[in-house]
């Protein structure tokens, strides 16, 4: 069967349950497939080929056996922030380039007890720092619908991955729209749950009080089979609540779109630079989503200017304490013939860390230092505290919250934004998870990139391995829409998605490189 690939997760799961196909028939087909077309995209940091056809087999062998659950036999990627036991995880860092990982992450081992098939690990940036995957030590991931744009980040490769039908679905993490940005720009649906709702262990900290695993896939309904899998509490888990979850697959209509108050933020959509096209696609969304039902509200978020600043003190200095435990010392990346304690901690992190994590590790140390910690650290938490309360004040009116999720569609590789400009791109994303909202990123339509709005460095092909210099000629590029959700909201926002989708196509469309058949 050629087509395997273009089935969602219930088709895969009743062809499974029906023996219209084998969990070994599926697995080698993603894995033939992963060989002949991820040289061009680089989503894959390690292929688990091995393992997983041993891990499809004793799926086959649990149908056989009348023992199977639901998505037993189905494949799946993480991203390489997630522990796996035996198989590198590398956080997309130099610094744990020769990690193998002695135990598995909750995430993962939740995956395995369900009876999916692990196809591999795929790319990042480094400690998830960053929106394009152009920071990752091991590759740079492409953009599945144009191989010379970034696929978004942190959680680039596994957009990637699910965009080029190289998994049905995968694992990723938003510390600050790292599930949702790369999802629009790749024209996929991905959930940031409520903080608390995913476990935590195993998964490579960047900033505890902000990060959250979730999935990505084509549609809200594939999602909300791998969040059957993904939620829950977890007593290894500090930050993880105790609180009953959803059936998300069986709660996909269980929401009314009719009746439903969606509240547009004028902050959002007139108040900042947000590409002209990019708008119109995402109002041709609501006026679909009005279509079915749903009422559209003015509303107000005046903490809107706040969140980056906000952000990027919060999140810095969460990574210096974090990232302070590599040291050269107990794990990970160690210099050769230091001098003497001091050289081994300065050259091990300078050599082991990238630029990117090295710029954030000083911001978040300055802003935790003896003098500035009041002045800055604690401010930011009082602001944070304000961001809150202003979505929650919204909320007593509202159901959701419509937003962008992007400024505009994916640029160019390559492109070399100042960090400035790549901060504040993160406008629309952040503040969920300041406030620890979930909030679901879909695909919405469609724009056309005449050029890139930032100046390009001009690249030849062999510098990435992809495109050519100079720019680039018309594109169409995905659009994502982004709703957010009161807290613990997961079904709702699966529901109202799921019901969009049942009446568009746009997260059925797929990029030319897709449809290759392995």
């Amino acid at each position: 069967m050629t087509d395997l690939h273009r089935l969602s997760i219930r088709e895969l799961t009743e062809g499974l349950a029906n023996a219209k196909f084998s969990a070994r028939e599926l697995t080698e087909h993603y894995l033939k497939r992963i060989e002949k077309i991820d040289a061009q995209v680089n989503a894959y940091v390690t292929v688990t080929a091995e393992q997983a056809l041993a891990q499809a087999d004793a799926a086959d062998a649990l149908r056989q056996a009348g023992g199977a659950g639901v998505l037993t036999g189905v494949p799946i990627a993480h991203k390489d922030i997630f522990c796996t036991q035996g198989i590198k995880t590398t956080a997309g860092s130099k610094m744990l380039d020769n990690f193998i990982s002695p135990y598995d992450a909750t995430v993962v081992a939740k995956g395995k007890a369900a009876g999916l098939v692990t196809l591999g690990k795929v790319n990042m940036d480094e400690f998830a720092m960053g929106s394009t995957s152009e920071n990752s030590y091991a590759k740079i991931t492409a953009n599945p619908w144009d191989l010379r744009r970034i696929p978004g980040g942190s959680s680039g490769g596994s957009a990637a991955a699910v965009a080029a039908d190289l998994a049905p679905f995968a694992t990723g993490t938003d510390t600050g729209g790292s599930i949702r940005q790369p999802a629009a720009l790749c024209g996929l649906t991905g959930l940031k749950p409520t903080y608390g709702r995913v476990s935590r262990f195993g998964m490579i900290a960047y900033a505890s009080s902000l990060d959250q695993g979730g999935p990505m896939a084509r549609s809200a309904e594939d999602c909300a089979y791998l969040m059957n899998v993904m939620a829950g509490h977890d007593a290894k888990d500090s930050t993880s609540v105790e609180k009953d979850v959803d059936d998300y697959v069986a709660n996909l209509n269980a929401t009314s779109v009719k009746g439903l108050r969606i509240g547009i933020p004028k902050q959002y959509f007139y108040d900042r630079p947000l590409d002209v096209d990019v708008r119109d696609r995402i109002f041709n969304a609501l006026r679909q989503l009005e279509s079915m039902g749903a009422e559209l509200v003015e509303i107000d978020l005046d903490m809107t200017e706040a969140y980056v600043p906000t952000y990027y003190l919060i999140a810095p200095a969460e990574a210096s304490s974090n990232l302070s435990r590599y040291d050269g010392v107990r794990y990970g990346y160690r210099c050769e013939n230091p001098l003497d304690l001091m050289d081994l901690y300065k050259r091990s992190r300078s050599e082991g860390f990238g630029e990117e994590v090295q710029r954030r590790i000083l911001i978040g140390t300055y802003a935790l230092s003896a003098g500035y910690y009041d002045a800055y650290y604690v401010k930011a938490q009082k602001v944070r505290r304000l961001i809150q309360q202003d979505f929650l004040k919204a909320f007593e009116n509202i159901d959701v919250i419509a937003a962008p999720v992007t400024t505009s569609t994916a640029y160019r590789l390559g492109a070399k934004l100042a960090p400035e400009i790549t901060y504040a791109e993160d406008i629309y994303t952040i503040a969920v998870n300041l406030a620890g909202l979930p909030a679901i990123a879909f695909p919405c339509g469609f724009a056309t990139r005449q050029s890139d709005y930032y100046p390009e460095v001009p690249r030849e092909p062999n510098d990435i391995g992809f495109g050519t210099s100079g720019s680039c000629e018309p594109v169409e590029l995905p659009v994502g829409l982004q709703l957010i959700g009161n807290y613990w909201s997961e079904s709702q926002l699966l529901s109202v998605v799921h019901q969009y989708q049942q009446a568009t196509d746009w997260h059925t469309q797929r990029a030319a490189i897709a449809e290759e058949n392995a």
